[in-house]
């Protein structure tokens, strides 16, 4: 950089000379320690986030108050997620199915505790058209006679449906999914972890048995931690909701729960228990073995496009979107790099080449995508482009490596500089066992985070103290996960959501018999419970 003919008068204006020529070459982020991504993590969580999502293109909000865009490179990972998941409900012996998106008001009324759970978030319709008000505009016309519940979760109006498939134990277990989306109305939204649309799966099942019906359960909550582990690379704990958390109207709900980098608590997927609530709510009966008749036994469960929320939150860096291999979109970035007509042509005709060798590659169970990019940027800005993406595997050519028969080649795992020489008789053999140190780094990292996070407390001011932040006015990255003991009253319960703003995460179906006091009131416990601040 040429600055020996310039007067050194003040020493701040030659920096921002630097740093202004820097940006100009595209490498900013390198020579002066900077982020693709401003602010950091550490500096402000939140709009981290939101820079993240903005440039990898993921969404945008909507001009609809509240409701989101989600844009090719976001729904392709909301697409991977239905793929994989749509294979696992199959194996476990579920079919999709695809019911109304609107529910008549009465259906939500048969279940007091459900239609109490939802009443404030619902959107109602209660106008079937529009007619001309005579001045230039609209108005609403025809006044429906019952309102209909625009969809913010579909027990009530599945269950009418399955009251006409369900006659006899014969037709039992009833196995159903519906891919969907829902309308829970939001007064202050977040892309992907809180919109008043967003789209989601629901599973509804009906049994012979009470039984069956647990097992049923915990079979799907089990599928959900599976799939978080292996293609989310996200670890999360099994647990029972507390009496205060659990679904409107269920017996019992089970979940996932999953530590975001600023140490809160995420619910990745939920699993309900309904008994016979929602059976003699609508009318689910069939006749037994014994010839009587009886209420059916039902489950509910569910996971959303929050998980894009999750993953977002649970890999990414400074420098944008980090996306585990078995989830990604696509997975190899091919950058040709060149300075004439010659070189383009030749270096573009080896990136093909390349592209040709992965055409229908397989990891593991997963199709192998690659993007060539050879827009009109300088290396530095495309390479950069797909740093911000999160795409796993970076390959850069040039007409050195053409020559050499080889490729250089980068991780998102890895430091963004960082680049190893491969020949390209190994380069296939390089990037599938690349694909799989990243799936198996990123799922690692956010364990071994959480494990730094999760203390044991039983002193209730070194609780309060953990889940205080120094700074109230702009609150630090603190907290984490607290295993403490809680005594079962909801008012403890209720004391520390409204002191601290921590809820209890869920009762883990590993916590061990321990006697104890609780962490709130001090009466006896007989085991820990998770504590922490959540989404």
């Amino acid at each position: 950089m040429m600055l020996y003919n310039l007067k050194i008068i003040d020493r701040k204006a030659v920096m921002a000379i630097v740093v202004s020529r820097q940006k100009f070459n595209g490498d900013t982020m390198s020579k002066q320690n900077r982020t693709a991504i401003e602010p950091t993590r550490e500096q402000n969580y939140a709009e981290w986030y939101q820079q993240v999502i903005k440039n990898a293109d993921l969404a945008e909000n909507s001009d609809v108050r509240g409701c989101m865009v989600i844009k090719p490179w976001g729904y392709a990972i909301w697409e991977n997620i239905q793929r994989t998941l749509d294979v696992m409900f199959r194996e476990t012996g579920h079919r999709n199915a695809y019911f109304p998106l609107f529910i008549p008001k009465s259906y939500f009324e048969k279940e007091a505790e459900h239609v109490e759970g939802f009443a404030k978030e619902c959107a109602v319709v209660t106008h079937s058209r529009l007619e001309d008000n005579g001045e230039g505009g609209l108005k609403v016309a025809g006044e429906l006679t019952e309102p209909l519940i625009v969809r913010p979760t579909s027990e009530t109006i599945i269950g009418a449906s399955f009251a006409k498939w369900v006659n006899s134990y014969r037709d039992l277990p009833l196995l159903i999914n519906q891919w969907a989306n829902i309308v829970r109305w939001e007064m202050r939204t977040r892309l992907f972890l809180r919109t008043a649309e967003f789209l989601w799966q629901e599973g509804h099942t009906v049994h012979e048995s009470s039984e069956d019906a647990m097992e049923e359960t915990r079979k799907m909550l089990d599928v959900y931690a599976k799939f978080a582990a292996e293609y989310l690379a996200i670890p999360v704990i099994q647990g029972e909701k507390t009496e205060g958390e659990k679904f409107p109207g269920a017996v019992n709900t089970y979940c996932i729960e999953a530590m975001m980098q600023d140490r809160k608590a995420l619910q990745a997927g939920t699993s309900h228990f309904l008994g016979q609530n929602f059976a003699k709510a609508s009318n689910i009966k069939f006749q037994g073995r014994n010839g009587e008749f009886e209420y059916a036994w039902t489950t509910s469960w569910g996971v959303s496009t929050r998980l894009i929320g999750a993953l977002i939150m649970a890999h990414s860096d400074d420098n944008g979107l980090a996306l585990p291999p078995k989830i990604a979109p696509s997975h190899i970035a091919l950058i040709p790099i060149f300075r004439n007509e010659e070189e383009r042509v030749s270096v573009l005709e080896y990136c093909k080449k390349i592209r040709q060798e992965f055409a229908g590659a397989m990891f593991e169970d997963i199709r192998i995508y690659t993007e060539l990019d050879d827009r009109d940027l300088t290396g530095s800005e495309r390479n950069w482009y797909w740093i911000k993406k999160g795409i796993p595997i970076r390959i850069e050519i040039g007409p050195r490596d053409v020559a050499a028969n080889a490729v250089m080649i980068s991780r998102r795992d890895k430091e963004p500089r960082e680049k190893e020489s491969v020949h390209l008789d190994n380069i296939k053999a390089y990037v599938l066992s690349s694909l799989r140190g990243i799936q198996d780094s990123y799922y690692q990292r956010a364990l071994d985070f959480r494990q730094e996070h999760t203390v044991k407390i039983d002193d209730n001011k070194k609780f309060y103290k953990f889940f205080s932040p120094k700074n109230e006015a702009q609150p630090e990255i603190h907290g984490g996960f607290a295993h403490s003991h809680w005594c079962g009253d909801t008012a403890c319960e209720e004391k520390i959501k409204d002191d601290l703003k921590v809820t209890i995460r869920c009762i883990p179906f590993d916590a061990e018999p321990e006697e104890g006091s609780c962490i709130c009131c001090g009466k006896a416990s007989d085991k820990r419970v998770i504590f922490a601040k959540s989404y």
